[in-house]
């Protein structure tokens, strides 16, 4: 069975529970800064090293308008920091946590595609039984 049926935690299992709603929330913001997909390949295209507009543009293949767009949201979240090098600006991930949780969160949708893939082949197994 699947480890969602097990009992529900107790409220002290997670420190969130009594967080104020304000604290949630800026919680919420952080995630829904990095749930777009543009700001993602943006996050991506840093993670080798600080680069200007132009640059993330040629990575990414966004416009720049949509980019500038993307940055200003990124570093208001702090996620991205600017850096003014002479008449460049340069952005860079300035949140060691972004990668370990872009990490984490892509190994558990991982494990939760095997688990289903390794379904649908029991279902396609019980199929052709059903078939003879």
């Amino acid at each position: 069975m699947s480890d969602r049926l097990s009992a529900p935690p107790s409220t002290s299992d997670c420190g969130l529970i009594d967080a104020s709603p304000e604290a949630l929330e800026t919680i919420a913001d952080f995630f829904k800064v990095l749930s777009e997909v543009n700001r993602l390949r943006i996050v991506c295209c840093l993670k080798s090293g600080d680069k200007n507009v132009s640059q993330i543009i040629e990575a990414t293949g966004l416009g720049q308008a949509n980019v500038s767009k993307h940055l200003k949201l990124l570093s208001q979240a702090g996620v991205v920091s600017r850096n003014q090098q002479g008449v460049n600006v340069f952005y860079g991930i300035c949140n060691p946590l972004v990668f370990p949780l872009c990490n984490l969160v892509c190994q558990a949708l991982t494990a939760q595609m095997q688990q289903r893939s390794e379904q649908v082949e029991l279902l396609k197994t019980l199929q052709q039984s059903f078939d003879r």
